[in-house]
This record gives C-alpha cells, sequence and structure tokens, in this order.
C-alpha cells in the first residue's frame, strides 16, 4: 500500500494546473509566431536585396546600351561620311583615271 501512495503522490506533483498549462502554451505560441515573424522578415531582406542587386545590374547596363548606340552612331556617321560622293571624287587615285572619251556599252542577248 506503500508504493500506491508513492505513485499517487507523484502524480500529483507532475499535475500542474490549467492556468500554467495555458501560461505555456501562449508562451509557446508566442515564440512560434515570433520565430515566423523572424524567419519572414529574413526573406524579405534577402528577397529586396535581390531585387535591388538586379536594379543596379540592369541601370548599368541600360548605360552601357546607350554608350554602345551612340559609339555605333557615331560610325556610321563616319562611314556615311568616308563614303560621300564628293569624299570620293577628291581621292587622288580616282582624279588620276582617264576619263572615257567614246563608250561602249555591252548588250544583252
Amino acid at each position: 500500500m506503500f508504493s500506491f501512495s508513492f505513485l499517487r503522490s507523484s502524480a500529483v506533483t507532475k499535475r500542474s494546473s490549467l492556468g500554467t498549462l495555458v501560461d505555456q502554451s501562449t508562451v509557446l505560441l508566442m515564440v512560434a509566431i515570433g520565430a515566423l515573424i523572424l524567419l519572414l522578415a529574413l526573406l524579405i531582406l534577402f528577397h529586396e536585396n535581390a531585387n535591388a542587386t538586379t536594379g543596379y545590374q540592369l541601370r548599368t547596363l541600360e548605360r552601357q546600351r546607350s554608350q554602345l548606340l551612340l559609339s555605333e552612331e557615331v560610325q556610321n556617321m563616319q562611314i556615311a561620311q568616308q563614303q560621300a560622293i564628293e569624299q570620293l571624287q577628291q581621292d587622288p587615285r580616282i582624279q588620276q583615271m582617264i576619263p572615257v572619251k567614246a563608250p561602249q556599252y555591252v548588250k544583252g542577248n
């Protein structure tokens, strides 16, 4: 009979009151919610950092693109200037050519 009374007394000491269980579950719930909020905040931080990095790279690429387009336009203007008829007519090799006096054209069949 002694052992049964010992089991009852240990079972009674292990029991917690309803208020204590509610307090423990409330604290556990608050810790879980806090951990989720912290995790979401870190995910948002990493996501925004990735977006900012992508935006910076995009702005850099747009600047390079506009510089390349300007360079292409300058090169096209230089090509057009070199191919201009006035430039070709003033070329020393062309000026040394003898003009044709009586050209004869070949007619096709």
